[in-house]
């Protein structure tokens, strides 16, 4: 009965708002995270996320979903909780669209995506399926998340819709911190299995990124340098793909709530006209205000001879497959 009355109130503010002219206030409101605990098929254990539905929610309608990845020592309750601006952009922007939000841990504070925590995101969007009418699905994650949500988009196109990466990278064997950490989630170290790190690099497979990407990065970011995704980018950008870079020269390792919510619009929809501090953002930045980012990315010998589809962040395809374009 208090749930009803609740949502009564929201709709009769919405309708208020609509009768004085300022409708753009009415966003559909996001309810309270709920902490749901799953027992993962590919191991056994039990994992977590925390969700979030719009109050008004009807099981009949078709929602969008979005999943927020954290960052690296965090869990499921960042993005659902914390205030900084690039989570509060996240609950924002699920609660302008009536979405279903959706913070995984994904393994939690040192998941970096590797096997099981991606095993874990696809058992979860697919839960989420048979549990309710989901539209599209979105993914967005800053830092480690960031770079997770690149990974997962590569290792799975079909059911990502868009991404939105804030201070990520897009390449694992040239990325040197947190080396431990992502040793210990992908099952080694890079030189033992290069593979694996070229698997889980988005930079190696844009020809399969056909989904809208948007990019945030800062030119000072020492904790996740930018070259990576700056290098996606350009790629992304010669094979005709919808993507946006929001690039702030003196920028360090976070982003904005304006940057945040420009860079998820984009995803959500390319063709709006977007405005970044009060500046209209072109569909498809020109590549002239970025840097030129370091050529070449760890070679791996292995790697980079031996997984298809090829070597695109070095410029050299490899030979046969389909799908390639010499850049």
């Amino acid at each position: 009965m208090l749930k009803m009355q609740k949502i009564s109130i929201v709709k009769k503010i919405c309708l208020l708002l609509a009768l004085t002219a300022v409708p753009e206030l009415c966003h559909g409101a996001l309810g309270e995270p709920r902490d749901v605990t799953f027992k993962a098929a590919v191991d056994g254990t039990d994992q977590g996320y925390m969700e979030m539905l719009p109050t008004d929610f009807d099981k009949n309608k078709k929602y969008d979903l979005i999943i927020g990845l954290h960052g690296h020592g965090s869990d499921r309750k960042q993005f659902a909780t914390d205030t900084r601006q690039e989570c509060s952009a996240f609950r924002e922007f699920a609660s302008k669209y009536s979405m279903i939000a959706i913070t995984p841990d994904y393994r939690a504070k040192t998941s970096w995506m590797g096997p099981k925590a991606e095993a874990d995101l696809v058992q979860i969007i697919n839960d989420l399926k048979k549990k309710y009418q989901i539209n599209r699905v979105f993914v967005m994650g800053a830092s480690m998340g960031g770079a997770s949500a690149l990974t997962f988009a590569a290792l799975h196109p079909e059911m990502v819709d868009g991404v939105t990466s804030l201070n990520g990278h897009a390449n694992h064997l040239e990325y040197g911190n947190f080396q431990d950490a992502i040793s210990d989630s992908f099952g080694g170290s890079k030189d033992k299995i290069p593979l694996e790190y070229k698997k889980r690099s988005a930079e190696y497979w844009p020809e399969l990124l056909a989904m809208p990407i948007a990019f945030t990065a800062g030119g000072n970011d020492k904790s996740v340098p930018p070259d990576s995704v700056l290098r996606l980018a350009e790629i992304l950008k010669k094979l005709n793909r919808k993507v946006l870079i929001v690039y702030r020269s003196g920028g360090e390792h976070s982003t904005t709530l304006a940057d945040s919510m420009a860079a998820m619009e984009f995803m959500y929809d390319p063709t709006k006209a977007l405005e970044i501090g009060g500046k209209p953002v072109p569909a498809v930045p020109t590549s002239t205000a970025l840097p030129t980012p370091k050529a070449t990315p760890a070679p791996a010998t292995v790697a980079n001879v031996a997984a298809e589809p090829g070597d695109w962040a070095a410029a050299q395809p490899a030979s046969g497959g389909s799908g390639k374009v010499e850049l």
